[in-house]
């Protein structure tokens, strides 16, 4: 059974987490600026940590509508599909873990306007931890 990859899709960047190999914990990666060797970057980290499965955090509205954000990770998420064949690739719904993120790193003295790509990748930190607890609840 391979890591697990979490990504945090954003205008600018994109977060990154990646799990250990039993899948229990989450652990951040340096988050990677939006562009087009986006798709490229993310193979080459499925290659090198033998990621098996992709979750890429798909953001809507506490109403569960879509937003300009979901439209952008969608298209990341369609992106990924069409070109990453060596592992599997999914959504989740990833509401309020930049908020969370924000509030995690404050209490440990950063500022997120200093930190932004700390903050994507703490983003992407929290959704892949939250899809790896999903996994092991009864």
């Amino acid at each position: 059974m391979g890591r697990i990859l979490g990504l945090d899709p954003g205008a600018k960047r994109c977060g990154l987490a990646i799990s250990d190999s039993s899948r229990t914990m989450a652990f951040p990666r340096a988050a990677l600026s939006v562009g087009e060797d986006l798709v490229m970057l993310i193979g080459q980290i499925i290659e090198e940590e033998s990621v098996d499965l992709i979750v890429v955090g798909r953001p809507v509205a506490l109403s569960g509508r879509e937003t300009a954000s979901t439209v952008m990770a969608d298209g990341v998420f369609a992106k990924l599909r069409e070109s990453l064949h060596h592992a599997s690739i999914i959504q989740w719904d990833e509401r309020l873990t930049t908020r969370e993120a924000t509030r995690a790193l404050h209490a440990a003295g950063h500022r997120s306007a200093e930190h932004r790509d700390r903050l994507d990748s703490a983003s992407a930190v929290i959704l892949l931890q939250h899809y790896l607890d999903f996994l092991r609840a009864p």
